[in-house]
């Protein structure tokens, strides 16, 4: 991914917070010149000897299965909040331009077998069911919902590079970051209010 230096994000806890988050991501793939890509949660995670994984499943009718072997290499991509900025907004000529937040993981697959994915979803349906009123738990499944287990495949992507890019106007001076920071607030969209609140953090470091 092409980060110019001003816009890459280098903060650790910020980049693993931002993918717990964000964890519905794109899990691309290439085999034999085919690029195919899935939407997915993809959940982080540490194992015991520190080794950091991304864990999830698909079902086994997706195209994307043969790519899936271990040691092959996977590109996860996650984003964040991202909104237009009219350069009409600054006090001087430009051109428009693009706020946004995201990350891309690479790593090498290690399909799981029964138990792996058996902790897999059971980690994953933890994680968003907890806040639930009434939880489903995987242990309180019947067996005739748990055979639908058989028809999803899942694995772990040990990661070895993550590049990631917060590009929220640090190249504007106080004014004119004020000005798009205003601006965005004044559009009343999710999306911009989100990058607003973003780029007022970053500042404020």
């Amino acid at each position: 991914m092409h980060i110019p230096k001003i816009y890459k994000n280098e903060d650790p806890e910020h980049i693993r917070s931002f993918i717990k988050a964000n964890s519905f991501g794109i899990l691309v793939t290439n085999k034999d010149g085919v690029s195919l890509a899935t939407h997915i949660p993809l959940e982080y995670a540490q194992k015991e000897d520190g080794t950091e994984i991304l864990h999830a499943h698909i079902s086994k009718v997706n195209e994307q299965c043969p790519h899936i072997i271990d040691g092959t290499e996977a590109l996860c991509i996650f984003n964040g909040p991202h909104s237009y900025i009219s350069s009409s907004w600054y006090d001087f000529e430009e051109v428009p331009t693009w706020n946004y937040i995201a990350v891309q993981v690479r790593g090498k697959f290690t399909v799981l077998d029964k138990e792996g994915l058996w902790n897999s979803v059971k980690t994953l349906m933890h994680t968003y069911e907890d806040g639930q009123e009434k939880p489903v738990r995987m242990e309180d499944l019947s067996e005739k919902t748990l055979r639908q287990m058989n028809g999803i495949m899942g694995f772990e992507i040990a990661i070895s590079s993550i590049e990631a890019a917060h590009k929220l106007s640090q190249n504007r001076d106080d004014k004119n970051h004020a000005a798009v920071v205003d601006h965005l607030r004044k559009t009343g969209d999710t999306g911009s209010q989100a990058v607003a609140d973003e780029m007022e953090k970053l500042r404020d470091k």
